[in-house]
């Protein structure tokens, strides 16, 4: 509760006439029943009917009911309330004014919620178009213009109008193109079309947007938002005091640059364009991006020194993701190497047909690789993740938008505009935006209209938010990297210490990095395990124990507080099992479906367990470290997969291409193949590496 926290709240209500009503229409039926059943034989009372009920009546009827009804909401939190009714002549009249604003400030003082309304009961019936006369002087009509009103005269720091909408919408919701303003501007206005007034109202959207505008100018902030649907908004009122983007705000101040959805909108039209292009731009784009990051070096390496001195300075990166944050004349070399790979793979990447098959005659199918659309690639302090996806965006036709963590907000900014410079040569600059606002993740998230596939890049904390706050987008990628090498009773001993060593100890925070490493029962006590754990020790590797572990041990490490935890430091967890099967089950279990080891030297045991084993990755005697899109050949990845659809494992090109289906007839109908139809179906399997014939080239 927000009064709890030491804010204080005011509550503008309506219902008073709509309570009334309803409890007036009970009265009178059943004070019909009462005198029908006395009158029973008189035939002029059967065919009674309700009055028409005055709206003032029903809100002095109304209005005890309506507050016992906050009355008794507010007492589960041990919060009282205090009903206020107002009319115009209290603002308008000094003296009255002054005293309520001074029983307002006193209510208060001492932690009472005013419940205010008009008071409908003596209030005249509200003239045409008065709602609004100025800066000084708003006509207490409706709700909408009551809060802007008190909002004002206490200075409210915040005015929240809950309506049965997300918010403000440029058209009426529900039709055709309406679109959704999260933030809304004064200058805005012409550009809004409204819609009719709700069932019960009598204000409208039209007039939330005046009395928002008129508190606006008035100094207090504004937002406009849902309230009717907990569970779809959730807590809206608590999640707008803490500044989470929810209904429409009103703000005085236009940024100089797009919002995130005038970005999202620019990268998908452009982005259609860069599919369009024939393959050789494309891969023109990638090699010239290529090119800038060796000739602008010294740029680069600049900001990125900025970052690292700022983040050095602040103190709250540890140094796996300094490690990560630094670039070196090395890196960029790198990357150049890994995108001139790219650019060679564009070239047979969109409109590659899959399949061919002639479905009778002259009626021609085929399966061609598309964009999936627009990418939504969130990243942590990992700069050269940037070029790198951008590349394969680029390549693979996909319209992109960039959300990097603040830690590289200088590298990232330059690497950008040289990624749009490259863009720049063939018109298509927009495709790849960077998010430069404060936006955040689950805001970013909302946009599933927009954005068809989310890839977070970071830690499975990031991921498992981004998994959380996506409703309606795929999300690709793995909250967890939980890798197991499991150690055969006919396992190598030099193999052994190579592999455990590099898989745990090459870069323990990488996802591909061995979390827990399973023992065989028969290596128990032989020089073998002698020789594993002298080398962990060595590497300074903590060892934590399993459940079946510890019990062979009468001095054993400290035992593993869960068999999946992804430690990502130089510890891991030790387990026994007695089979390749049991490590398979154990796996199962507690894996993550990330990158999964054997290491024997017995060929039917290995082949069993690459077989049995349901990962994204299975390796037979190599290290874990090897799931990586750039070890694959994949030249640069957006990411490692653990999804059972689409794309598993480490995604490069190939993952960010979906398909469509195109059909080439000659005015063939379905009822050609009925019964007593002319044609019948032929579906013939054809070559997919040459053209139709008589087709031209797509390019």
């Amino acid at each position: 509760m927000l009064q709890n926290q030491g804010r204080e709240m005011m509550i503008v209500t309506s219902g008073a006439v709509a309570f009334g009503k309803q409890r007036l229409r009970h009265e009178i039926l059943l004070s019909q029943s009462v005198r029908q059943a006395l009158h029973s034989g008189h035939n002029q009372l059967k065919d009674m009917s309700l009055p028409v009920l005055e709206a003032r009546a029903c809100a002095a009827a109304g209005q005890s009911g309506l507050m016992a009804l906050y009355e008794a909401m507010f007492t589960q939190y041990s919060t009282c309330t205090a009903q206020v009714l107002v009319t115009n002549l209290d603002f308008h009249d000094d003296e009255k004014r002054q005293n309520l604003n001074s029983t307002l400030q006193e209510l208060l003082r001492m932690n009472i919620v005013p419940i205010i309304n008009t008071n409908d009961a003596v209030v005249p019936p509200p003239e045409p178009n008065s709602d609004l006369q100025g800066v000084n002087v708003i006509s207490i009509k409706d709700n909408d213009s009551l809060a802007a009103r008190l909002a004002v005269e206490m200075k409210a720091d915040l005015l929240i109008a809950l309506s049965d909408v997300e918010g403000l919408y440029d058209s009426p919701p529900g039709t055709d193109d309406a679109k959704f303003i999260d933030i809304f501007y004064p200058g805005d206005q012409q550009s809004i079309t409204y819609g009719t007034k709700s069932r019960v109202g009598i204000g409208g959207m039209e007039a939330k947007v005046k009395a928002a505008l008129w508190a606006l100018q008035g100094g207090t902030s504004v937002v406009i938002a849902n309230g009717t649907n907990p569970k779809v908004t959730g807590h809206v009122i608590t999640d707008i005091v803490e500044g989470k983007k929810v209904g429409t705000f009103f703000s005085e101040i236009k940024p100089a640059g797009p919002t995130v959805e005038q970005q999202t909108e620019m990268s998908r039209n452009s982005g259609r364009t860069l599919a369009s292009l024939h393959p050789d731009q494309r891969s023109e784009i990638i090699c010239h991006l290529a090119e800038l990051l060796t000739e602008r070096q010294e740029e680069i390496l600049a900001a990125n020194k900025m970052d690292m001195d700022l983040a050095v300075n602040a103190g709250h990166l540890p140094p796996a993701m300094l490690n990560r944050l630094s670039l070196s004349p090395a890196k960029l070399n790198s990357l150049a190497i890994g995108l001139r790979q790219i650019s060679v793979a564009a070239q047979d990447s969109v409109g590659r047909v899959l399949r061919r098959t002639r479905v009778a005659h002259n009626l021609e199918l085929e399966q061609v690789t598309v964009p999936i659309g627009v990418l939504l690639v969130i990243f942590e302090a990992r700069p050269d993740c940037l070029p790198q996806v951008s590349a394969l965006a680029i390549a693979s036709g996909n319209a992109l938008l960039l959300k990097g963590g603040k830690e590289a907000a200088n590298t990232n900014h330059v690497l950008h505009k040289l990624t749009q410079e490259a863009l720049s040569m063939h018109g298509v600059k927009e495709a790849v935006q960077l998010v430069s606002t404060r936006e955040e993740v689950e805001d970013l998230c909302r946009l599933d209209k927009m954005i068809d596939l989310i890839i977070p890049r970071g830690s499975s904390q990031l991921v498992r938010d981004i998994q959380r706050a996506a409703k309606g987008i795929p999300v690709l990628g793995h909250s967890e990297g939980i890798c197991h090498v499991y150690v055969d009773a006919n396992a190598s001993i030099d193999k052994v210490l190579k592999i455990v060593r590099d898989s745990k100890c090459d870069y323990p925070a990488a996802c591909n990095a061995m979390e827990t490493l399973l023992i065989h029962r028969d290596i128990l006590r032989t020089p073998l395990f002698d020789q594993i754990i002298d080398m962990l020790r060595t590497e300074r590797v903590r060892i934590h124990a399993g459940p079946r572990f510890a019990s062979y041990l009468t001095f054993s490490p400290s035992e593993a507080k869960s068999l999946r935890t992804e430690y990502g430091d130089l510890e891991c967890c030790m387990e026994v099992v007695d089979s390749m099967q049991e490590a398979v089950d154990h796996i199962h279990k507690y894996g993550s479906s990330h990158t999964d080891v054997i290491i024997t030297e017995n060929e039917d045991t290995a082949e069993q367990f690459l077989q049995q084993l349901d990962s994204a990755c299975v390796f037979w005697n190599a290290s874990s470290r090897f799931a990586d899109g750039y070890r694959f050949g994949l030249g640069a990845e957006v990411g490692i997969s653990t999804a059972r659809i689409h794309a598993r494992g480490p995604v490069g090109l190939e993952g960010l291409l979906t398909t469509k289906w195109v059909l080439r007839g000659d005015g063939h109908t379905v009822a050609d193949f009925s019964e007593h139809g002319t044609m019948k179906y032929l579906h013939e399997n054809q070559p997919v590496g040459q053209p139709l014939a008589g087709q031209r080239d797509s390019n």
